[in-house]
């Protein structure tokens, strides 16, 4: 199908969807009030005024507690319904989105081509980048388009890891001083538009060519066309080595304004009456979609950034550990994960699609209120780990300084401090980004900056004050740690809304120090030390 007849089809089709079921033995559920726009706030409504099961909203919480939630929100109709945060996170801390950034640049591709700054979707690539010197060049890259972009079908030759492989062309490109010309210059793989091949290079690809397009970065074009009509005042999005807003990931948006972003596209694209994106992109269970060949789900597809299950007709924007915007078009739903563990996208789906009982509001059931609403204030209250006792070793190591040579998380120094009323964690490193992302992100060179962060040694996370600098300025570093055995220290380590949880384990020998750092989901690293002053 041509791109252009593939929006023209969406478009028909989205007049069709809200007018009858889209999907035999669904559920169809309309809201009756379209003029519930949540720019300012969002309204809140019992599950049941909604048509839906406090008692089955509240087992989803529960799942979430026990699955490394940092919070759940449910939307139907244009009201929450639900809205759980679980300890140690709060509500009111930006969440570091990771790849449902890209369904955000997805967005303002859209908004472009709405308004005339992007002529056509096949548009080639190459044509915005004509100022620059790119190698490789063949037929098949001068055929890429835009819409082979967003569609992650653009044939560079690119390795992600997708299927289980090496993150090799990710983490080369973080280390390059020019991420677009890095990409730009990948060799061609396959023909484009034909092949899935997940890429962080296509949606920052995309980003600079909406720089190039409106002279802006995407987080100022964001803020314009996008953010503001929707109300999103907080947010930070950070920039590339040439300054460009980062196409793949490091956007951060409040739980709740994730949900404006799925309410969006849950609305047609419309917002408070105003079209902010073309007929039929926001449709995108109509849209031509691609399949990702994904080996634990053959049914998973692909369009515009965005993530598919035409099978439980359900789309979502999707990060790294649990980052999701959920769609229900059929359901008139809207959910949002954020965490810091992969969240099993099927059964959240289903667990969601669990709660919704009818079309119109069912009779209160306050027995099942009350066990939601005990079972969210149960989620935010932290559950302590078992401590071990504290070895003679604690004292002797305290306040002593330990030095590294040269390593790949750039930590040049540590010292631990586990004495006294305020226990915690110094270390000086040459990234000015923390170590869960000092061995992908290596710019600027030569950086110097310490660290410091507050150990919890009794069980529970202890918080430090909120971060002035770095990815994700105002988030929280916790951490908590407990002796393994007489010579070794463990330190669970979650800045609060940053998605990831980190492991440092510390074996002392002497004077000597092996320091293990073991990032979920990602490769563990491994550096000797010693201390600088051993007397």
């Amino acid at each position: 199908m041509a791109i252009r007849d593939r929006f023209c089809l969406s478009a028909a089709l989205s007049l069709s969807a809200l007018l009858a079921v889209a999907h035999p033995g669904s559920v169809r559920a309309e809201n009756t009030d379209q003029s519930v726009w949540p720019t300012s706030e969002w309204l809140t409504s019992t599950p049941e005024e909604q048509g839906m099961d406090s008692a089955a909203l509240a087992k989803l919480v529960a799942y979430g507690e026990s699955h490394d939630f940092d919070s759940l929100l449910v939307v139907r109709h244009g009201r929450i319904v639900t809205e759980a945060y679980y300890a140690p996170y709060t509500g009111n801390l930006q969440h570091e989105i990771f790849s449902s950034t890209k369904a955000v640049i997805g967005t303002l591709v859209g908004i472009m081509y709405k308004d005339g700054v992007l002529d056509r979707l096949d548009h080639p690539m190459l044509d915005f980048f004509s100022d620059r010197r790119v190698a490789n060049v063949d037929d098949r890259k001068q055929a890429i388009t835009v819409q082979d972009l967003l569609d992650m079908t653009s044939g560079l030759d690119w390795t992600q890891g997708f299927q289980g492989e090496e993150e090799i062309t990710l983490h080369e490109m973080y280390r390059s001083s020019n991420w677009t010309q890095f990409i730009l210059d990948r060799a061609m793989a396959r023909v484009p538009g034909e092949i899935f091949n997940y890429s962080n290079g296509d949606p920052n690809l995309v980003s600079a060519i909406i720089t190039r397009l409106t002279g802006k970065l995407a987080e100022d074009y964001a803020r314009e066309k996008l953010f503001e009509p929707l109300g999103i005042t907080n947010w930070h999005w950070e920039r590339e080595p040439e300054g460009l807003s980062i196409g793949d990931g490091f956007l951060t948006l409040l739980p709740r304004d994730m949900a404006k972003i799925g309410y969006l596209y849950l609305r047609h694209g419309q917002w408070e009456g105003k079209q902010l994106l073309p007929p039929g992109w926001a449709d995108v269970l109509s849209h031509t979609l691609l399949n990702t060949h994904a080996s634990d789900d053959p049914n998973l597809s692909y369009s515009n950034f965005i993530w598919v299950f035409p099978d439980k007709h359900v789309f979502m924007a999707s990060g790294l550990n649990g980052q999701d915007i959920f769609v229900f078009p059929d359901l008139d739903v809207v959910a949002v994960t954020t965490a810091r563990e992969y969240v099993r996208f099927r059964t959240l789906i289903g667990g969601v699609a669990a709660t919704v009982k009818s079309e119109a509001a069912l009779p209160p059931n306050p027995d099942g209120a009350d066990l939601l609403a005990n079972t969210i204030k149960d989620a935010a209250v932290e559950k302590p780990s078992a401590v071990s006792p504290t070895p003679e070793l604690a004292s002797m190591i305290s306040g002593k300084t330990y030095k590294f040579p040269d390593n790949d998380l750039g930590l040049k120094s540590l010292t631990l401090f586990l004495t006294g009323p305020n226990p915690h964690l110094e270390y000086a490193s040459s990234s000015k980004y923390p170590l869960e992302y000092a061995s992908s992100l290596k710019y600027p060179p030569n950086a110097s900056v310490t660290y410091r962060a507050p150990i919890g040694l009794n069980g529970l996370f202890r918080q430090g004050a909120p971060a002035l600098n770095g990815l994700n300025p105002g988030h929280i570093p916790a951490l908590k740690g407990t002796w393994l055995n007489r010579q070794t220290f463990e330190i669970d380590s979650e800045g609060l809304g940053q998605g990831r949880k980190t492991r440092y384990r510390f074996s002392f020998d002497g004077a000597k120090l092996h320091f293990h750092f073991a990032p979920e989901h990602e490769p563990e690293v491994s550096v000797d030390g010693e201390q600088s002053d051993p007397r």
